[in-house]
């Protein structure tokens, strides 16, 4: 399609892991491009082209795209009336919704390829560009197990992100669209996509409380980082802010402010803030603080879930609604919530792993998991039956113990120093404090830290059937194998 092809691809697969390695590993991004010749019907030679080339799809999937947005077009109907001051205007209207057209019947077409193929993947595609005779889109696909497992805002819709791996993927693609519309002019030693990966998930949040701020008000993301960032008597901002429209009929009003203060005054805000407590949250439209007020309870027939903002300590806060945690904010850096651990996984993996453990076995040992996650600064449960053997070959790295019955009481004590707790199925726990060994496995991960690689070293050169739970300093929690 043009020269640097090849390079914008690999540029542009790496932009996606660095952005979306940060929010979940587990999400996998893979990149591709695509491109219909614009002078071409889609069963001719060369009228799709992909990038690069030994990708899972053939052009002859993609043959029909062009019809099927032309029939995506006919199935809506008239759009409606729309009135434009210059005939250029009228042009970029039509050639936008046809990018539209195209963009969705692509994503049709990949989810039909997925779910005949029991793929589990989810592809998003970015807005065409117009280059050398082609429409290129950018091809976005995520582990489609992952990104369904984050909790979504209903009635979404285009530009409207459900989540902050949506949102992050409408940043994605806008970048990507950018610089498509300079890929045929950049140098080839000048880096495509060079964006902070940071500076994308910022975006990406301020997008999603776009999002949720009624009519659309601009502002909200920045203006909570303020506030967060600023103490009270020297106090942290610890505190609950409701975002609805005014005299939104869940709100019950407790105190209403003669004067609403605007959000952009953070000092002011972070003193009211203050006056939250339980129920009991300051009540913003995103543009202004009009009042305390409470929630109605579910069982009121006015009840509707609204968007939460937690205010948790200095620099950090998060957004919530209906009880699901959408982001963490932490130094102005948005994140996914992290920290759990599925039970139903859990008991899979147990029952792969020791297929004669019994039901109450297997709850005693998630008990302990469970427990083990609570750790704030990490550290690595290993369950293994060879727990007594290994405590002896690593007598010189390990604290030995009496064998005893691990509780999660003590569990939660003898966590508080570095190194792994090395058990039995059955809980009989041996040693502490063990520095795990192990052989290099082409499975490690240099962006992961030592205690994770250390684990999964330790698991895959074990002689001995082996569940590992890893709990790192960031907050990641992993089972291994996974």
């Amino acid at each position: 399609m043009w020269e640097h092809q090849s390079l914008f691809r690999v540029s542009a697969q790496l932009f996606a892991e660095g952005v979306f390695n940060l929010l979940d590993r587990n999400l996998r991004p893979e990149v591709f491009l695509l491109g219909f010749a614009s002078a071409k019907e889609g069963d001719e030679p060369d009228a799709v082209v992909l990038e690069p080339a030994s990708v899972r799809y053939s052009p002859a999937d993609f043959r029909d795209v062009k019809s099927n947005a032309t029939a995506l077009e006919a199935n809506k109907g008239p759009q409606g009336s729309v009135y434009h001051l210059h005939p250029n205007d009228h042009d970029r209207f039509e050639k936008q919704h046809w990018y539209e057209l195209m963009c969705q019947a692509t994503e049709s077409i990949l989810q039909n390829i997925n779910t005949s193929r029991h793929e589990s993947r989810r592809s998003f595609c970015s807005t065409p560009v117009s280059l050398q005779g082609y429409l290129v889109t950018v091809v976005l696909q995520m582990s489609a197990d992952c990104y369904d497992n984050y909790y979504a805002l209903p009635k979404p819709g285009a530009g409207r992100p459900a989540n902050l791996p949506h949102a992050a993927v409408l940043e994605f693609l806008h970048d990507c669209t950018r610089a498509l519309r300079e890929a045929d002019t950049a140098d080839n030693d000048q880096p495509v996509l060079d964006r902070d990966y940071n500076e994308v998930l910022r975006s990406a949040g301020r997008r999603l409380m776009l999002r949720v701020a009624p009519a659309g008000t601009h502002g909200l993301y920045d203006a909570c980082n303020g506030v967060a960032a600023l103490r009270h008597e020297g106090d942290e901002g610890i505190g609950t802010m409701l975002v609805s429209r005014r005299q939104h009929p869940a709100v019950v009003p407790v105190l209403t402010l003669e004067t609403p203060v605007p959000m952009r005054d953070h000092r002011s805000i972070r003193k009211l803030l203050e006056l939250s407590e339980g129920y009991t949250a300051l009540i913003s439209d995103a543009s202004h603080v009009f009042g305390l007020g409470q929630l109605v309870p579910e069982s009121d027939s006015q009840f509707e879930p609204l968007v939460t903002v937690h205010f948790t300590n200095h620099y950090s806060w998060e957004v919530s609604h209906a009880g699901h945690v959408l982001m963490r904010v932490v130094s102005n850096t948005p994140r996914l919530p992290q920290g759990q651990v599925a039970a139903e996984n859990f008991a899979r993996i147990v029952r792969i792993v020791f297929p004669s453990l019994d039901r109450d076995s297997i709850g005693y040992l998630w008990d302990l998991a469970q427990q083990a996650t609570k750790q704030p600064n990490g550290t690595i449960l290993v369950i293994t039956t060879g727990a007594a053997n290994e405590a002896k070959r690593l007598t010189r790295q390990s604290f030995r113990v009496v064998p005893r019955i691990m509780t999660p009481s003590v569990l939660r004590l003898v966590t508080n120093i570095d190194g792994a707790v090395l058990i039995e199925p059955n809980a009989m726990c041996h040693a502490i404090g063990v520095i795990l060994d192990g052989l290099a496995t082409e499975k490690g991960d240099s962006s992961r830290g030592s205690r994770y690689n250390g684990a999964l070293r330790y698991v895959s050169s074990s002689k001995y059937p082996v569940l590992a739970v890893v709990v790192s300093e960031d907050g990641w929690i992993d089972l291994l194998p996974s």
